[in-house]
């Protein structure tokens, strides 16, 4: 019997259209003997829909016809099991609206398992993976404490600090310091110097990022970065930079690297329009991050090739994560010095691209993926989450109104 698999895709995330081409892709790949795949496509306001162009890329060139011809559903638990339904619709009635159940036992799909694909803050921080545990459904990917921790670069940082891998020191801003603008550039100025490098932290795929080399561009560098996120982070910014890529996959237990690369760009860092938008009319934008232009592998000494390995597993692991992430490294060109940059918990094409240059298949990667979600489904199984105890048997509030 196939298992029946949920793909989530898209979300209300600046990396919305990266999400939708991330998700199509790999429903495409899957392993269809195996699974019974269920596209449910995330608007940019949060809703649900499924239909029969939710799971092709060119129903995406007018979205809001999609959307007409298709369903709108949520998810639904129901004695122990997790269904996709139609959304309830409101009635009105004598006494204004009442809501509806959406549609009858028949219209519902009981999911076996949730497929996550999603990049950027509000689905890929935990929110989603928070929502999906709530409900009780196995879920493929990092779990909510793991999606949040690598999404918040800063605290990111600090635990990996502490598990031993190099990282460059930053200061953390908050709207609350951005009513002082001048104290937030004093202090960068101060403590960092330039050139520096500002960023969300919370954010992916180079958005609001930007290189200072002045007061004046440090100024709207923060504002920038400031329209994107609640908190910001700065750096120095390495100027004679290599940029080096490695995926892992496993969990807290068993993991595993992939082959490393090196993305090229045009601009003094690895920029949204490098990323997705290079391939212009002849279809790299289509292509995800697997558009990118890049080395495979990235042209470094064995030895550094082994040591960005086993950092990145380590720093996988030390953060708790699970399924597959990318963890980005920085090269100072001008001392050797390597640093971690970044972890993305759920890459861009899930970063196939660096699997199958040691052997393994995207329909071979999407397979262990959906094993490992079902492995720490077992696992959890063993745990206890409740106490046979009822704290209010008996419970009384002393002072309220009666």
């Amino acid at each position: 019997m196939k298992l029946k698999v949920a793909v989530l895709f898209g979300g209300a995330s600046v990396e919305h259209e990266v999400a939708v081409i991330s998700g199509i892709q790999a429903i495409m790949s899957m392993d269809k003997d195996k699974y019974d795949v269920v596209p449910v496509y995330l608007t940019k306001d949060s809703e649900m829909y499924i239909g029969s162009g939710i799971g092709t890329i060119e129903s995406y060139k007018n979205i809001p016809a999609l959307l007409e011809a298709s369903q709108r559903v949520t998810l639904v638990r129901d004695e122990g099991e997790v269904y996709i339904v139609p959304f309830p619709k409101q009635k009105k009635g004598l006494f204004g609206k009442q809501s509806g159940i959406g549609g009858s036992v028949k219209d519902r799909t009981r999911i076996d398992l949730a497929f996550p694909i999603v990049h950027g803050k509000n689905v890929e921080d935990g929110t989603l993976a928070g929502y999906l545990r709530m409900l009780g459904v196995p879920f493929v990917g990092s779990d909510v404490a793991a999606s949040a921790m690598s999404m918040d670069k800063y605290a990111s940082k600090v635990v990996l600090k502490d598990a031993g891998v190099p990282v460059l020191p930053g200061i953390r801003f908050n709207t609350g310091d951005y009513r002082d603008i001048d104290a937030i550039v004093e202090r960068i100025e101060a403590e960092i110097g330039y050139p520096v490098i500002i960023k969300p932290v919370d954010l992916g795929s180079s958005v609001g990022i930007s290189v200072a080399k002045d007061r004046s561009a440090l100024i709207d560098a923060v504002d920038d970065a400031f329209t994107y996120a609640h908190v910001i982070l700065a750096e120095h910014a390495i100027l004679k930079l290599r940029e080096i890529n490695c995926a892992v996959l496993g969990d807290d237990r068993e993991a595993i690297a992939s082959e490393i690369e090196e993305p090229m760009h045009t601009d003094e860092i690895l920029s949204y329009r490098d990323k997705y938008q290079r391939g212009g009319s002849k279809g790299g934008g289509s292509k995800g991050m697997a558009g990118v232009s890049r080395k495979i592998p990235a042209d470094l000494p064995l030895e550094e090739r082994d040591r960005v390995r086993t950092l990145s597993v380590r720093a996988f692991q030390a953060l708790g994560c699970c399924g597959v992430s990318r963890l980005d490294f920085m090269i100072d060109e001008e001392t050797g010095a390597l640093y971690f940059n970044e972890i993305n918990p759920i890459p861009g094409s899930l970063s196939f691209y660096l699997w199958e240059p040691l052997g393994m298949s995207y329909k071979e990667l999407l397979d262990r993926l959906i094993r490992l979600a079902l492995a720490r489904k077992r696992e959890e199984e063993t745990l206890t989450f409740s106490f046979d105890s009822n704290l209010l048997d008996g419970a009384s509030l002393s002072g309220a109104k009666k």
